[in-house]
């Protein structure tokens, strides 16, 4: 479980495919001990598992189905992540409750500067409407971020500066894929409902 508030960003040093799955290794300043080897890190928003590192440079595995699912399935060396570590219980959660588990992506149909902040148009399917919310919470490469719109292609969030300068968000460019996942909260009881009808 993650909280969405970004502090550290990685770049994708080597990628290396074999038989549908990837490992990553990314260079970070984000400092890990021996006790994080097999630990949970959203990688801009997929939870992915600590495998090595050493020194500035730590590797990730990523089984096909994450590749199908996000971003991963077409990253390249060089690309910016987010990383954020695994909650601490009695920690403060200044997000919202974040899984790691990317429900799809979304294409960033327009951005618009406003002052210093960004208000971003991203579309997406109807069928991952229902999961929406005005004023609700949403994953977006691993950051929480606040619906401010929902829109007929879609939904659009304001993104401030302070969180631009932490994450990935900053060198997105229209057309660009991320990975999208909806409040949890709210997915349960979208199940819940399903079943009890």
């Amino acid at each position: 479980m993650f909280s969405g508030i970004i502090k550290n960003k990685g770049i994708v040093s080597k990628i290396f495919k074999k038989n549908k799955n990837c490992i990553l290794e990314v260079s970070t300043n984000m400092n890990f001990t021996k006790n994080d080897i097999g630990s949970s890190i959203s990688c801009s928003g997929a939870c992915l598992t600590l495998e090595k590192f050493k020194g500035k440079v730590c590797k990730f595995f990523v089984s096909n189905e994450t590749l199908n699912r996000t971003i991963f399935k077409n990253i390249k060396k060089g690309s910016i992540i987010n990383l954020e570590k695994s909650l601490k219980y009695g920690s403060r959660n200044s997000g919202h409750f974040v899984q790691g588990h990317v429900d799809t992506t979304s294409k960033a149909s327009s951005i618009i500067k406003i002052g210093k902040s960004w208000l971003i148009n991203f579309s997406l399917k109807n069928k991952f409407k229902e999961f929406i919310v005005e004023k609700g919470s949403i994953s977006i490469n691993g950051v929480s971020l606040t619906i401010s719109n929902i829109n007929r292609g879609g939904f659009s969030i304001v993104i401030v500066p302070h969180t631009l300068k932490l994450t990935n968000l900053i060198i997105l460019k229209k057309n660009d894929l991320v990975n999208i996942e909806f409040d949890v909260l709210g997915k349960y009881i979208k199940n819940f409902l399903k079943w009890k009808k």
